[in-house]
């Protein structure tokens, strides 16, 4: 049998610490002009910290008997008494007001290897303390990153901006990330950031690492470039460059080229000249990005009749040239807000009100619900729809179809003759080349810009590949215009 008499043993070690009789070592604790001694004894601190062991083992009682004497400098002396309190009584006050105090005795204990009170401290932090590690993360963030036995600390923070990067780096200077932190950062799945802002706050980082660099790379010299690549030469195959549309690869990554492997930049250029060329082996995969459950009920992805949120994942990852494979096909990609400017069943089926509610606007989704199926059939637009009576050059638009809302069935068909890639006749709908056909073109009689589209139907000609099996006629039951905007 084993009684345990904890609590009056505790009081009389704290006892001992204020006894001023039996002491045999001197601290000096603090800097100038806050430095205190304290007074304690060798064989408790050796056997409750190993630093302090470590330490006193070369700076015992000389031979005059004088007492050993160390000093702490970057502990202040506020700290080091509640420090003394836990290693002698095995207590620890949490009567503090300020929670900074809390970090800075997690950085005393972790320093003088006190394990018990590490992990204590980590855990009440993360529990009790989250809107405050939130409000002062860049100090958080610092001690938790300065030491490899803060793990559980360092992963909360990581998680932090990981989930609510928006909100944490408005409240710390991003670019004081240490780089350790920063590629535990990018090689998060789940790091909710559109891939382009990653990019940008990554070449802000750079920066901020060596400031005689002007932001502007115009201006950077070949040794500029070395400077800055080796700088980020562990965060750059971190990137997942081939998420990027191919207007952010022209204007965001091709002015810092000498920065990527010469490998890296062809793949990449191949991946937006000829889609599905690259092989996506080595690629890293677009990230996951999570949807609140609780904001769908009041505020839907998308306000569409046609379409679910998995449609419109896929086409955005057609958009940012993503990508698609057996592992990911079914993770959600929406870095995309999809406004509806035009509903058939809402606002009518004539050339004239599809110009009225969508000229002008640039980046946009064409949705295509066909009558007495489950087929639906669509278009992106990168560039504005007009009324000139011409064909509009870009090699950017394409094609798809659903069946069944089976997105991994799904044909995707990109313009193969870019002269040809959009009718804008003003009796025309949203159509592109002869490939989705959708005008108002009356065979034998004179087509009317008021007219209900009379003529729908896919042709191949200008694309690559048939979205539909034939090449009949069809009616729509619906069809829905989105402009996408990157959130």
């Amino acid at each position: 049998m084993s009684v345990q008499f904890f609590t009056k043993l505790s009081q009389n070690y704290i006892e001992l610490l204020k006894d001023d009789e039996y002491y045999d070592i001197t601290i000096e604790v603090g800097e100038d002009p806050n430095v205190k001694i304290f007074r304690a004894h060798m064989n408790i601190l050796c056997y409750r910290s190993p630093y302090l062991r470590r330490i006193l083992a070369s700076n015992k009682k000389n031979n005059d008997n004088s007492l050993a004497h160390i000093k702490l400098p970057n502990i202040s002396s506020e700290i080091f008494q509640i420090i003394l309190e836990y290693i002698y009584g095995g207590v620890l006050s949490l009567n503090i007001n300020e929670t900074l105090d809390f970090l800075k005795i997690l950085a005393a204990a972790d320093k003088l290897h006190l394990q018990e009170l590490v992990d204590y401290l980590q855990k009440y932090l993360i529990k009790n303390k989250l809107e405050w590690v939130e409000q002062n993360f860049g100090f958080t963030e610092q001690v938790s990153s300065q030491s490899n036995n803060l793990l559980e600390l360092q992963e909360f923070c990581t998680n932090l901006m990981a989930q609510s990067p928006e909100k944490i780096f408005k409240s710390f200077d991003f670019t004081s990330l240490s780089e350790k932190s920063l590629i535990s950062l990018l090689k998060r799945d789940d790091l909710q950031m559109n891939e382009i802002e990653v990019w940008e706050h990554v070449l802000k980082w750079g920066l901020a690492q060596n400031q005689t660099l002007t932001p502007d790379p115009k201006t950077w010299s070949d040794d500029d470039f070395k400077s800055m690549k080796n700088i980020l030469q562990n965060c750059l195959p971190l990137i997942r460059f081939f998420s990027l549309s191919s207007r952010e690869f022209a204007q965001e990554v091709r002015p810092y080229k000498k920065l990527l492997d010469q490998q890296l930049y062809e793949d990449l250029l191949n991946s937006y000249l000829d889609p599905g060329s690259v092989s996506n082996i080595n690629i890293l995969g677009p990230r996951k990005f999570k949807i609140n459950e609780s904001k769908i009920v009041d505020s839907p992805i998308i306000d569409s009749q046609i379409v679910d949120s998995n449609i419109i994942s896929t086409v955005s990852k057609w958009v940012d040239k993503v990508v698609i494979n057996d592992d990911n096909y079914r993770e959600l990609y929406l870095p995309y807000k999809f406004e509806l400017l035009l509903r058939g069943s809402r606002d009518g089926f004539t050339p004239k009100t599809f110009h009225d509610l969508c000229d002008g606007k640039p980046n946009t989704v064409t949705f295509i619900k066909v009558k007495g199926t489950e087929e639906i059939l669509g278009g992106y637009n990168p560039v504005k729809w007009e009324t000139t009576g011409n064909w509009c050059n870009t090699n950017e638009s394409f094609i798809f179809s659903f069946k069944n809302k089976n997105i991994k069935d799904a044909i995707l068909s990109n313009v193969i003759d870019a002269n040809r890639a959009l009718d804008y006749s003003p009796i025309c709908g949203p159509q592109f080349g002869v490939d989705l056909n959708i005008n108002s073109y009356n065979r034998g009689s004179n087509s009317n810009v008021f007219t209900d589209f009379s003529v729908i139907c896919c042709k191949k000609k200008y694309y690559e590949k048939k979205i539909r099996n034939t090449e009949d006629d069809f009616s729509i039951e619906d069809y829905e215009v989105f402009q996408i905007l990157r959130k």
